[in-house]
This record gives C-alpha cells, sequence and structure tokens, in this order.
C-alpha cells in the first residue's frame, strides 16, 4: 500500500502517527512533518517529496480544494501512479500542510477536498473510504483509502502465514476468522479447518492448511458458509475486492520441515506469529520468529486466550515478548494496538519491517478481533508481479482429479499465464524441461483465464501423468532457455551446530519450492561452527533443481540450522551424459541376456551358477569396451 506522495525507503521506515504508541520508546524514533503537498509524513532527515503540483502562494493542503481541469488530470495520473505500485490501492492524508503551513482544513475545505478525492476514485475505476478523521492545529484533517474495482473474476491477494508453538490457538484464531463464530473454549471453530482424521482427533496441525477472508471495496468481510458448514470459496472470491489467504502451518516440532516448506515455497507476504498468553514465548515460537526474520518477511504477533489469563501472567509474556522484538537479533519496534487509531497507523508503517505491531484477542469472547479484522484490511501485498516480463510458476502442491488429470498449484512469480499456453516443466532427473500445455486455470477454486505474477492458481496440465511432476519443480517460458543445476554457491550463516561442519556434511536445503538433502563440497574455511560465516558449494544428492541467483535458503539437519542465500548456480545441460546413462542401463540389462554382450562365454544354464563359463574374462573386446565407455561417460551428475 502506498501513501500519496512519499519516498518510503526501507532503510528509514516512516512512522505515521505523531504519538506514540503505548509499546514505543519515546527516543527511537522521531517523528515530524515534512515537506510540502498531501499526506506528508516522514523521518527527520529522510526524503521528503515527489511531484509537487502546486501554485505559487498557494498552500499546498488546498490542492484538492476546486481543483482547475488541468490539475484534475494531474490528480488522476498522480493516483493511478499511486495505485500501480501499491497493488491496487493507495491512502491519501488530506489536510496536511507543508513548510510553514499549519495542518488541518475547516469543516467547509474538508468535505470540498473529500468530494474532490471521490471524484478522482472514480475517474480512476475505484472506490474511496474514509479511515479517520483527526483534529488539526487548524480545523481537521482525514485520511482516505482508496482501492481499485476488480471484474468478478479478479480480486488482490496477500498470503499471511500463520506461526507459533504448539496449542497457541492457530487453527482457533482462523476458524473465528473466516467462518465469523467464536470459539466455545474446546476446540470447535478448529473442527472446520482440519484436513486428516489424526488431526481431528489430537487437535493439532500436521499439514500445509489453506483458508480465506474476503474483504469488499470498502473493507467490509464477505465471508459465506456453505450448507455443510464449509466456506463458499467460489461465492468468496466473487464478491471479494481483496482476498487474504492464511496459509496454516504446523506448531509441533516433529513437523518443522513442513512449517520451513510452507514459509518458503508459498511465498507468504507477512507473517502471524500466535502466542498463547497462559503459556508465553516458549518452545517453537522463537524457531519460528528467527525462520521469519531469516526469511526478510514482516512479522506480527497475536497474543490470544487473554480471556483465560492471569493479568500477572499476561503481563509476564507481553515483557518477555517486547523484550525478545527488542533484542539485537530482532531489532523491532513493539506498537500494542489498542484503537482503531493504532490500527491505521501500524498498517500503513507495516512494510518497513521495523514495526512489529502486538493484538490481544480472545477467541471465546471476541475481544479484539474487530481490531485485526480491519488491519489485514488494510495490508497489501508485497510482491510484484513484473508482467512484462517471461511467466515463472513455482509448484507447491499436485494432485490427480477423476475427470480432469493432472493437477498442480503454487505460485506465479512474474509474467502472465494465459489458458492453452505451452510452458515447459521440470527439472525432470535427468534434468531436462518437458512441454505442457495449460487446459484449465483455478485460483482460489474460481475459474479464471489467466494468472498474473504474485498470485496463486492451480492448472490442469495435458498429457502428463502426475508421477512425472514433483513438488519444488518450475514452469517457465520457452523463450527463457531453463537449466536445472546439480551444484550451487551459497554464503550462509550457521546459527547452531553442536560440533563442526566440514565438507561432505550432508543436511535438507529449502529454497523457494525446493526441498531436497545436500551435500557440501567446498567452503572457503576448513571448519565451520556456530555463528560462522563462510561461502560453501552444495550438491543435491538425488535431483537437479532449477534456482536463481540471490534465493534465500535454509540449511538444516535435526538441531543444525545455518541461513543465507544462492550466489551462483552451475547449469547442467542434459544431453549426452543423458544419453549415455541411458546406454549404461541398457548394456548392464543386456549384460544378463543370454546371447547379448558376452552370452556365448556367460550363459547360465542353472540354478546357483551351474553351467557357467570358467575363464570370465573372456567377453568380446567390442562389448567389453563399450561397457567401460559407457560407464565413464556416465559417471557425472546422471549417475
Amino acid at each position: 500500500m502506498e501513501r500519496h506522495m512519499l519516498d518510503a525507503s526501507p532503510a528509514k521506515s516512516p512512522v505515521k502517527s505523531g504519538r506514540e504508541s503505548p509499546m514505543m520508546d519515546s527516543g527511537e524514533m522521531q517523528v515530524s512533518p515534512v515537506g510540502k503537498g498531501v499526506g506528508i509524513f516522514s523521518l527527520e532527515g529522510s526524503p521528503t517529496l515527489i511531484g509537487q503540483m502546486e501554485e505559487p502562494g498557494r498552500d499546498p493542503k488546498l490542492q484538492f480544494v476546486s481543483p482547475s481541469g488541468e490539475e484534475f488530470e494531474a490528480l488522476q495520473w498522480q493516483l493511478r501512479a499511486r495505485m500501480d505500485e501499491g497493488q491496487g490501492e493507495a491512502i491519501y492524508e488530506v489536510g496536511i500542510g507543508g513548510g510553514c503551513s499549519s495542518s488541518g482544513l475547516s469543516q467547509e475545505d474538508l468535505s470540498a477536498s473529500l468530494a474532490t478525492v471521490q471524484s478522482l476514485a472514480t475517474a480512476c475505476g475505484a472506490d474511496m473510504m474514509v479511515l479517520r478523521q483527526r483534529p488539526g492545529e487548524v480545523g481537521s484533517t482525514a485520511e482516505c483509502l482508496i482501492r481499485r474495482k476488480v471484474e468478478e473474476d479478479d480480486f488482490l491477494e496477500v498470503r499471511v502465514a500463520v506461526v507459533g508453538n504448539v496449542d497457541a490457538g492457530k487453527s482457533t484464531l482462523l476458524g473465528v476468522l473466516t467462518h465469523g463464530e467464536l470459539d466455545n473454549g474446546r476446540g470447535m471453530a478448529r473442527q472446520k479447518l482440519f484436513r486428516h482424521k489424526h488431526e481431528m482427533e489430537t487437535g493439532r496441525t500436521s499439514s500445509v492448511g489453506n483458508d480465506i477472508l474476503g474483504f469488499d471495496s470498502v473493507g467490509r468481510v464477505v465471508n459465506k458458509t456453505d450448507g455443510h458448514g464449509g466456506l463458499d470459496w467460489v461465492y468468496i472470491c466473487q464478491a471479494s475486492t481483496k482476498v487474504v489467504t492464511f496459509i496454516d502451518l504446523a506448531g509441533h516440532e516433529r513437523y518443522l520441515k513442513t512449517t520451513i516448506f510452507g514459509m518458503t515455497g508459498h511465498a507468504p507476504d507477512f507473517c502471524m506469529l500466535m502466542i498463547g498468553s497462559n503459556a508465553g514465548v516458549i518452545g517453537m515460537t522463537k524457531e519460528h520468529l528467527g525462520l521469519a526474520l531469516a526469511l526478510s518477511v514482516p512479522v506480527f504477533v497475536v497474543v490470544t486466550k487473554i480471556d483465560m489469563c492471569p493479568p500477572n501472567i499476561l503481563q509476564d509474556t507481553m515483557k518477555l515478548l517486547i523484550r525478545v522484538l527488542k533484542s539485537p537479533g530482532c531489532r523491532k519496534i513493539p506498537v500494542l494496538v489498542q484503537s482503531q487509531d493504532d490500527v491505521i497507523t501500524s498498517a500503513t508503517n507495516f512494510t518497513s519491517e521495523r514495526i512489529c505491531p502486538i493484538f490481544q484477542v480472545s477467541n471465546v469472547t471476541g475481544e479484539n478481533l474487530d481490531l485485526l479484522r480491519a488491519f489485514l484490511n488494510l495490508l497489501s501485498g508485497r510482491m510484484h508481479g513484473n508482467e512484462d516480463k517471461p511467466p515463472e510458476f513455482q509448484i507447491d502442491e499436485t494432485y490427480s482429479v477423476p475427470g480432469v488429470g493432472t493437477v498442480v498449484s503454487g505460485t506465479c512469480l512474474q509474467g502472465v499465464i494465459r489458458m492453452t499456453d505451452t510452458l515447459l516443466l521440470g527439472p525432470t532427473s535427468l534434468g531436462e524441461f518437458l512441454p505442457v500445455t495449460i487446459r484449465g486455470i483455478h485460483r482460489k477454486r474460481l475459474p479464471v483465464r489467466e494468472v498474473r505474477g504474485g498470485q496463486t492458481a492451480s492448472f490442469a496440465l495435458k498429457k502428463i501423468r502426475r508421477n512425472q511432476i514433483r513438488k519444488g519443480m518450475m514452469m517457465v517460458h520457452p523463450s527463457t532457455n531453463p537449466l536445472a543445476c546439480w551444484e550451487f554457491e551459497g554464503d550462509i550463516l550457521v546459527l547452531h551446530h553442536p560440533t563442526t561442519i566440514s565438507t561432505k556434511y550432508q543436511a535438507m536445503v529449502h529454497c523457494g519450492p525446493t526441498r531436497q538433502t545436500a551435500s557440501i563440497t567446498e567452503m572457503n574455511q576448513e571448519n565451520l561452527r556456530t555463528g560462522d560465516r563462510a561461502t560453501c558449494r552444495f550438491r543435491f544428492i538425488k535431483n537437479p533443481e532449477f534456482l536463481r541467483a540471490g534465493t534465500k535458503m535454509v540449511f538444516r539437519e535435526g538441531r543444525t540450522k545455518a541461513i543465507g542465500s544462492v550466489t551462483k548456480v552451475f547449469p547442467h545441460i542434459p544431453g549426452p551424459q543423458a544419453q549415455a546413462g541411458k546406454q549404461k542401463t541398457s548394456v548392464h540389462l543386456n549384460h544378463h541376456l543370454p546371447g547379448v554382450a558376452g552370452g556365448a562365454h556367460g550363459r547360465s544354464k542353472g540354478r546357483r551358477g551351474r553351467g557357467k563359463s570358467k575363464d570370465k574374462g573372456t567377453a568380446p573386446a567390442a562389448t567389453s569396451g563399450s561397457t567401460l565407455s559407457a560407464t565413464s561417460t556416465a559417471s557425472g551428475p546422471v549417475a
């Protein structure tokens, strides 16, 4: 989401509220209105304005009051640019003065300015909603949310990964948010989300679940259940302008591999860390927080079960949580959200990755759930579609649907994919990419004709079996000439290891949708211990993969954890080696057939070697040579 006329730099994250939040230190960030124009709040010393539109001698806060035709066109052009940058959304602040001008407008001028913003939104095919009005130095100011209207089969999409320790209330909160019914305190809400029988029996999530929460253009929740208690996904997607997808991940340590795959392979925009107020920051909470920080995913915290927690225990939990968030490893600014003003302030600054909003909610009484819904409504996706680039699609799940055939689901990273497009699917176990044709596209169970970058979708593929596809494969445009790799180089930081790491050490590598064991073949140091940084060369054990330089990776095995990024990829070119592998296989098969590749000397006439030739080394020279050459040429990655 973009604020009007604000250059938001990640290094200097702006805070848009003049008053301090309850959990924010007064000395950490200094807030002041600077510059000229509309909606200008920034940090001291940061870049201020882009695109000034004002007349000499005219107060910049009055530019929305009865603009001329040329000014209206300029404002309209600027609004379109802001909505493109903000993934279809923008926030305007009306009545903020610049320079020596005081903030605030009279009620008449404020009404005229809001009417102008409404006209601008209508001209750009968007809806306008007033978020709040506040008193200024003179008169009042207002903040408006402008959200682009979409077609019936299209919607804005935001992905939120839900993590936290076991029994923190993750699935229960999602059941309450998506179905609109409070919990009974005994897990009734979470029963609507579980996918497996053992999950219903134990109450613990073991797989990656998906749930949706739809908002219309003015921020109303449109979720509706079908006749059997489940969500009507098709209706929700048709009636929604924005859909928040919750990726429900497992909290138990046993399912950590699944949780890491959900954080890397499903490409979440934000991370919701759940903490039980009665249990505190325990177990996998710090693990999941560290994982989100390593992957540079903005985190907000939800403290649950406040209805059953004694006040002193809740206070201790909050003190420990704030200390963890302010620690040198996190360096977050905790903000306790207690009002609608806190929601707007934290949501508009959340993408800076410095702010960490904290919500205290109860799934039984419903306390503060309205603030959490309002916060989710204001979030915008962080992934830019890059629709002008060749399409890329990463696969995180495969299905075989009766009557349809092979179906794959995942995330479109860039470009636009349409019906009947032909893409390359791979890499296979030999490092090859196979052409596949798209025969059907669904987004959240809603049939659509195209998918753009940053959106999740499911594709029905023609003439390919499910056993030819695995998680982690990619679908790319043929013009990119994709190449798989067996080996890659990466810079890693060892977070924890009980002893030392040296070459030939093997562990699981999570890199985007890729999840495979790899071994270290080279290092720029002799040994690695906890806290060491190094450049290492890795080699996959089972299959080649499709990687790109710059992708973040997680390297783990047991309690060993390391993070880093891919710096260099060594492409594997299938061709002679793949043919040599096939030749090697045929030679070894023929070696055991009578009359072929030594059959004249090695015929088997009876059981247990009866009738074998005594001169074992007298195979024909041509056969021996072909066997040796096939073996020698196939000693590469394919072997």
